[in-house]
């Protein structure tokens, strides 16, 4: 029964061409008549070179589906067309029953056969009552050679191919075929159904090649052969090949530097970035086939790596449009001292590296300004900067915040879960202040991602790569929260990698009257008040400078907004008397409920006193009353002096 075929195959009847020698030929046409509904059948008398001259040109014309061949004429031709080629096959049974045949005309036979001899043959000779003398061949002049030597022999009967028949009966001895009716129905019926699928196949590479032919990016596809199945137009361009020239070809053989020969080899994929194709840089994705576990081909796509790099970096600007950011740069860091030049000198060598960074300090001196300063520093600028404070969020809050969560993990949790920070931080830094408070079960955590570059989703088993710049900050003294048990030992030595410590604003206190002069004057302009930043600060600079600031920067930052506040009206804080200064500034006057000495609003006649004994010269004047010379020139200014 004929099979049943879908889709616009059902109505294909295919082209079958049965190349073979004559008796073969005979052999064929006894049954082909069985097939006239159901296939075209040619039938060509050629071999060897002639055959194989005849496929080709048939094949050129695209006027065949699939060949039908025996032998070694099927060998040629399997090796030269791209075509199907469907094989006769001798099975045991067709030699027995061509080996009985022979035996009712002699009983010494030679049996000739294609490449191998029959060795099971052997063990059932004797059974068969026939002395049996097996040769093989390669070519039509083994097989010349085969028959000779049989007739030298004395056997005058020989089984064999058509052409070992054909050559027999040249010679005057008797010729059996091999191939019984039955092997040939069987290689028509694989043929018709070889005939078939590759039409199915066809139809879905034309659909297939409708797609690649919109794609962009150049895309050539090859079986196992490396013949060409597939290509786009933009491969074309690129191997400088039209389609019809390209299709059955090698690819090696139109560019070495495109060859897909060691794809199909090892059978891996390969992404690298190739430089020799057309003049051009392009990055190429070699892909192995398989179907049903067999590989059947491979796939290269070419993209221009140019492209891609304009992609990508249009990719990261609307990225960082929305992404967390780092908006402070060393410039920012305003000091001179000693001791905060050390900081930032060192700060800016660790820009230049990817290693983990511990900064330790008191609260308040500037520790994520200086991760911000490194992360704006370093190659990962592009990419997100995600602080979090560690002492904020309770312990399970802080597990999802950092690792993320799978959907249905706890109660309450996010449908289809939540990316954590470590993930939203991919190529960027992640900055995590308090890490001394971090809970101990978290802390193992956060070791398994510095060590394996991984994370681990709550309610997941599937670790998540991830590349992250991981910069801790801590005011606690490590080392005594390991004796008290409260840290990790391993994680202090996974962290503790480029250490950065922070100088306390006392130990810089040559930097406060800068800092506060840039602080004040940018709360004055918020303010909207018309008032000189200097002149409100020159009479405070020695009680700013003296004072031991516990709470360092973020203390000043505070003091100094409340210098701005009551500068609103423009009066000027430096127009208030001692007394106020007192009452709202307590902290700067007095330390540990010991009066600091206060600014001195200095009379007209003590400045006049001080010219005097110094004989005009003002700086002079100035270091006797304990003023600043700025200090000094402004007041006697507005005295008239």
């Amino acid at each position: 029964m004929p099979t049943a075929y879908v889709g616009s195959s059902l109505d294909f009847r295919p082209r079958i061409c049965i190349v073979g020698y004559k008796q073969l030929s005979r052999l064929v046409h006894s049954v082909i008549k069985e097939y006239e509904q159901r296939a075209e059948i040619e039938v060509i008398d050629e071999v060897f070179d002639a055959a194989m001259k005849a496929a080709k040109r048939r094949e050129k014309e695209k006027c065949t589906d699939v060949f039908i061949s025996a032998g070694a004429n099927a060998s040629i031709l399997q090796a030269t067309l791209s075509t199907p080629v469907t094989t006769i096959k001798v099975g045991g049974y067709d030699i027995l029953l061509a080996l009985l045949k022979a035996r009712d005309q002699s009983d010494r036979i030679g049996l000739v056969t294609y490449l191998e001899t029959v060795p099971e043959l052997d063990a059932v000779k004797a059974l068969l009552k026939l002395e049996i003398d097996q040769r093989a061949y390669r070519s039509a002049d083994e097989a010349r050679d085969c028959c000779m030597s049989l007739m030298a022999a004395g056997y005058n009967v020989i089984v064999g191919s058509s052409v070992v028949v054909e050559l027999a009966e040249q010679h005057g001895l008797r010729g059996i075929l091999t191939y019984s009716a039955q092997a040939t129905r069987q290689a028509i019926e694989t043929a018709i159904e070889r005939a078939h699928i590759a039409r199915l196949e066809a139809i879905k590479y034309e659909q297939l090649d409708s797609v690649l032919r919109h794609l962009q990016e150049a895309v050539v596809a090859v079986d196992e052969h490396e013949r060409i199945t597939a290509i786009n137009p933009a491969m074309e361009k690129i191997l400088g090949i039209s389609h019809a020239r390209a299709i059955g070809r090698k690819l090696s053989a139109i560019s070495a530097d495109a060859s897909l020969r060691e794809t199909l080899d090892l059978g891996t994929s390969e992404f690298a970035v190739v430089t020799d194709i057309g003049k051009r840089t392009y990055i190429a994705n070699k892909v192995p086939v398989h179907s049903r576990s067999v590989m059947t081909g491979a796939v290269m796509t070419l993209q221009d790596a140019s492209a891609i790099q304009h992609a990508e970096t249009n990719l990261r600007s609307e990225k960082r449009q929305g992404q967390p950011s780092a908006k402070y740069h060393f410039q920012q860091i305003i000091g001179h001292g000693a001791r905060l030049k050390i900081a930032k000198r060192t700060a800016l060598q660790y820009a230049r590296t990817s290693s983990t960074v511990l900064i330790t300090g008191d609260s308040g001196t500037g520790k994520e300004l200086f991760a911000q300063a490194i992360h704006n520093a370093s190659d990962r600028r592009t990419g997100p900067f995600i602080a979090l404070n560690c002492a904020a969020f309770p312990e399970q809050l802080l597990e999802s915040e950092l690792f993320g969560y799978e959907e249905g993990a706890f109660t309450g949790s996010k449908k289809g879960g939540k990316s954590g920070l470590f993930e939203a931080a991919h190529t960027g830094t992640v900055f995590l202040d308090e890490i001394g408070d971090m809970p101990i079960s978290l802390q193992t955590r956060l070791l398994r991602v510095l060590q394996e570059k991984e994370v681990m989703r709550v309610g997941s088993a599937h670790p998540i790569p991830v590349d992250v710049r991981v910069i801790a900050a801590t005011h606690h003294d490590l080392p005594e929260r390991i004796e008290q048990h409260l840290f990790r030992r391993d994680l202090y030595y996974r962290l503790n990698i480029l250490l950065l410590r922070l100088p306390s604003l006392r130990d810089h206190a040559e930097d406060i009257p800068e800092l506060s002069l840039r602080l004040l004057q940018g709360y004055l302009e918020r303010f909207g008040a018309p008032v000189d930043a200097g002149q409100i600060l020159d009479p405070l600079n020695a009680a700013l400078c003296a004072y031991h600031w516990p709470g360092n920067v973020r203390e000043l930052e505070n003091i100094v907004e409340r210098l701005a506040v009551f500068s609103i009206e423009g009066d000027g804080l430096y127009r208030q008397n001692d007394e106020f200064l007192a009452e709202n500034f307590p902290e700067i006057f007095y330390d540990s409920a010991k009066p600091r000495r206060l600014p001195r609003q200095y009379s007209k006649e003590k400045i006049r006193e001080a010219l005097e004994h110094a004989n005009g010269n003002r700086l002079r004047a100035a270091q006797s009353l304990g003023m600043s010379r700025t200090t000094f020139w402004r007041r006697a200014r507005s005295l008239g002096l």
